[in-house]
């Protein structure tokens, strides 16, 4: 097995990555297969700007996992900047080899190096197997959080 490499998408890497978005359970009911207008825009915004990065992970050609990183300043915690990681995806035959526990540790040395206060992600409460995952690497389920679909 060669190398992983972990780097910002970029547009041909949209149908892997909207692929990987689609194929799980809850992805199925929100997420499309194929690339549309909506995806191209979102892609187009996340990619010009400086406080977001869409990261894939490649090994031998092949993309095998992604995760959306947000910076996001702040005035709490005495103005500190924090790192918000979401959308975080292993392709299904790839799963639990420890490639998301590489996605995710190079992804929170990412946020360390910046000089982010903290990491911070959510995860549906129907996800057992992801609160273990992300218990596992140190995070702590220290709120309750909440959202508003529009």
């Amino acid at each position: 097995m060669s190398d992983m490499i972990f780097r910002e998408a970029t547009r041909a890497d949209l149908p892997a990555v909207i692929a990987l978005l689609a194929d799980d359970v809850l992805g199925r009911a929100r997420d499309f297969t194929a690339v549309d207008e909506a995806y191209e825009r979102a892609f187009a915004a996340i990619d010009a700007d400086p406080r977001n990065q869409l990261i894939v992970a490649e090994q031998d050609g092949d993309l095998v996992g992604c995760l959306q990183i947000t910076y996001i300043p702040g005035l709490s915690r005495h103005g500190a900047e924090r790192s918000l990681i979401e959308s975080v995806r292993v392709r299904a035959d790839r799963r639990g080899q420890g490639l998301g526990r590489d996605l995710m540790t190079w992804a929170i040395g990412q946020a360390r190096q910046r000089g982010c206060a903290l990491v911070q992600l959510t995860a549906d409460k129907t996800r057992a197997d992801a609160h273990r995952f992300y218990l596992g690497l140190g995070f702590v389920a220290s709120h309750e959080g909440m959202k508003l679909a529009l």
